[in-house]
């Protein structure tokens, strides 16, 4: 009998032992065949990891029989997957090659300098931001851009509008006016929409936004003296892409949109289609709109055409119709009366179309024509004053690159033309204009060595009315080794002068005299920056750390300023005298797992001199700082604490503002075909009406002080995304 019992027990153990299985597991560089000693080696579903040793192995004990997801992870390098069925019918060592990331990286070709060469070769500074981030920062804001773009160093979105909650893009300390916008390489969103042109671009049909911080106007013209945000629309792939994006707020909000991609043989088609809504919220009950009441649909379809490997077309229309009231909630909920009777009404429609052609002309040529045309209508009222207005523009660019390897040239043409005419309802002057430029420009990429890269450009505009700019810039990068670059460039600007700017855009245009082309000259500036890049792996390369830091200095001569004249009537003056920007921008990012740290500091020292005076730039936080950290688990999570802290900020009284925090928590839980999230925006309600009141006079007709914080104050959202 006790003989039976322990052969009982010796083989129910021998059992057990049989069912556990052992895995060895040699981890190597896919691309110099080299052990990667610290590589994580793990078990998917199972409390079971192990590092790759010394000798480039990992050792896994007791793995469960059945099929088994084996992940391999390594900081730098793409995560690998490999599926095993246990026990397995041989006992050999599991190699395993992981690609590293850089290689991926070095794929992302950067548009908006014409060139064919990587991001990484590139010696203008580019920010460039896709993929995961641009797909987060959707989760925050899906109606609009302004969230992908305001949580970057140098960049600050001002509202215009205490009701609507317009809002311009200032990068560097500069007025809004001076940041170009452009939609694939074609100007859209500029003079009479540039208040609501950020408020009515969607990221959701965007592939990437690529960022030039600095004088940028030798690449596509005026209008780049703070710098150029392009944006780059998603392509079809022979993969279907259809995805929806359903989200609510908690300040009354709905985005409903949708987007699909998909290449047939040789067509190809893209439709971006979205509701955006909300409901009138007050959170400080001022009986003010600190979110309006708006309803805009948009929809922007494009036809992508390969006649042969060397002919391609594509075809796009963007259209998007808003109506936006924003005011005394009595009043816009139709209980208006003497007491409650202030209201500022956008009506706007926008359609557009672009288009582009390129032909391959040989091993190393292409030639490219693209062109776009934009109508904007906006209907601004307010009680007893109306604003009602067309701006007409449109774009043509001829250009023919040749890209060799160690040179590349590219030159072209240029024709811009902006109309705006204005509806008159009195007697007051006409702010209508008829800008016609004419440009050509060449640029060149020269790979000097295997370290330095040189990069040139000129362009020559001529401006109807202004006469001619001419526009060189010149950037180099130099990489000191695997760890240092660094770029340093620079180059002139000019700006058109236009009614539409910030300070306007405030007044609503009210007694704003026209520009006078006998006394109103280009304004003209130029910049410099330099960056010192590093990056390096730590602590058994399990910690990666990279650290950018940048110097900047623009200097802007005749700055336009619009001067109080008399009676509410102003008055556009380039004054005798000049602004200038300087600062530095730090960014460092930090990586250890599953998590990613993001820390940044903007310095910005902007000015005005001219009448023997030197007058700070108001609303400009002289010191700002970013801080995100990220948690995403492969496939299943996504954590997000972001926080940001703003200095006082000189106001146009001569005050100085409440500086402040603005913090966020986002989470995200992703399954194969769709995911929920909700995100805490400014979870600590900071406000600016905490800080006293935002306007002067009575509510019937009051007087909007400066803008330097939020009114939306704590705002919950959250929603679903179907990937189909």
């Amino acid at each position: 009998m006790r003989f039976i019992f322990l052969f009982i027990i010796t083989l129910f153990f021998s059992s057990t032992a049989f069912s556990q299985n052992k895995l060895v597991v040699s981890v190597k560089n896919a691309e110099d065949n080299e052990s990667l000693a610290g590589a994580t080696v793990m078990v998917e579903g199972l409390k079971m990891a192990t590092k790759v040793n010394a000798y480039g192995l990992a050792v896994l004990q007791n793995i469960p029989n059945g099929k088994q997801q084996i992940i391999v992870r390594f900081l730098g390098f793409e995560e690998n997957k490999t599926e095993i069925v246990f026990p397995r019918n041989t006992t050999d060592t599991l190699l395993i090659s992981l690609q590293p990331e850089e290689e991926e990286m070095d794929e992302v070709v950067v548009q908006s300098t014409r060139s064919s060469r990587t991001i990484k070769n590139i010696p203008t500074r580019v920010e460039f931001i896709a993929g995961e981030e641009l797909d987060e920062k959707a989760n925050m804001k899906p109606g609009d851009i302004r969230m992908v773009l305001s949580e970057s160093t140098g960049i600050q979105v001002q509202q215009t509008s205490a009701t609507t909650a317009n809002a311009s893009i200032r990068i560097q300390g500069l007025d809004g006016r001076y940041t170009q916008i452009l939609k694939d390489g074609m100007p859209l969103y500029e003079g009479f929409s540039g208040g609501l042109g950020l408020l009515q671009t969607p990221p959701l049909d965007l592939k990437q936004v690529e960022v030039v911080k600095g004088s940028a106007s030798t690449l596509y013209g005026g209008g780049a003296i703070a710098g150029l945000v392009n944006l780059i629309s998603k392509t079809p792939t022979p993969n279907r892409e259809l995805n929806f994006f359903l989200n609510g707020t908690s300040a009354g909000g709905l985005d409903l949109n949708g987007f699909f991609a998909q290449k047939f043989n040789k067509i190809g088609l893209t439709l971006y289609a979205a509701r955006n809504s909300n409901k009138p919220y007050d959170p400080s009950d001022i009986d003010l709109t600190a979110i309006p009441k708006f309803e805009r649909y948009t929809i922007n379809p494009k036809l992508f055409v390969d006649f042969n490997k060397n002919l391609k077309l594509n075809v796009g229309v963007n259209m998007g119709f808003e109506d936006r009231i924003g005011g005394d909630l009595h009043y816009i909920d139709g209980k208006g009366d003497t007491n409650h009777s202030y209201f500022e009404n956008n009506n706007s429609n926008r359609v557009s179309g672009q288009g582009s052609l390129e032909w391959n002309t040989g091993k190393i040529g292409k030639l490219t024509f693209k062109s776009s045309f934009n109508s904007f209508k906006r209907e601004l009222t307010t009680p007893g004053y109306e604003f009602n207005g067309q701006q007409l523009g449109s774009f043509s660019e001829l250009n023919y690159a040749a890209n060799g390897e160690k040179m590349e040239w590219v030159g072209g043409l240029n024709l811009l033309t902006d109309k705006f005419t204005e509806q008159q309802y009195n007697s007051f002057p006409l702010r209508n204009y008829d800008l016609l430029t004419v440009g050509g420009f060449i640029q060149n990429n020269w790979t000097a060595t295997g370290r330095i890269n040189v990069e040139t450009g000129l362009r020559t505009d001529y401006v109807r009315d202004y006469g001619f700019a001419f526009l060189p810039r010149l950037s180099v990068l130099v990489k000191l080794n695997n760890h240092f670059n660094t770029r340093m460039g620079g180059g002139l600007g000019y700006k058109t002068p236009t009614i539409f700017t910030e300070e306007s855009e405030r007044l609503q245009y009210k007694g704003v005299l026209p520009i006078n082309t006998d006394e109103n000259i280009l304004e003209r500036s130029y910049g410099v920056n330099w960056d010192v890049n590093f990056s390096t792996s730590l602590f058994n390369n399990t910690v990666g750390l990279s650290i950018n830091q940048l110097f900047f200095y623009t200097y802007l001569n005749n700055p336009l300023v619009l001067q109080n004249e008399s009676n509410g009537v102003y008055k556009f003056e380039n004054i005798d005298g000049y602004g200038d920007s300087k600062g530095s921008e730090t960014n460092a990012k930090i990586t250890y797992d599953d998590f990613k740290l993001f820390l940044g500091y903007t310095y910005t020292d902007a000015e005005n001199h001219y009448q023997g005076l030197v007058k700070e730039n108001t609303l400009t936080a002289k010191h700002r700082l970013n801080s995100v950290l990220m948690y995403e688990l492969h496939d299943k999570w996504k954590l997000g604490l972001e926080a940001y802290y703003f200095s006082p900020q000189l106001l146009s009284d001569g005050t100085r503002s409440q500086n402040y925090w603005i913090t966020g928590f986002m989470a995200e839980r992703l399954w194969e075909r769709f995911s929920l999230f909700i995100n805490f925006e400014n979870f600590l309600d900071v406000r600016q009406t905490k800080y006293g009141s935002i306007y002067t006079g009575p509510i019937t007709n009051p007087v909007f002080k400066d803008l330097y914080a939020p009114l939306d104050g704590f705002v919950v959202n959250g929603g679903l995304k179907l990937r189909l």
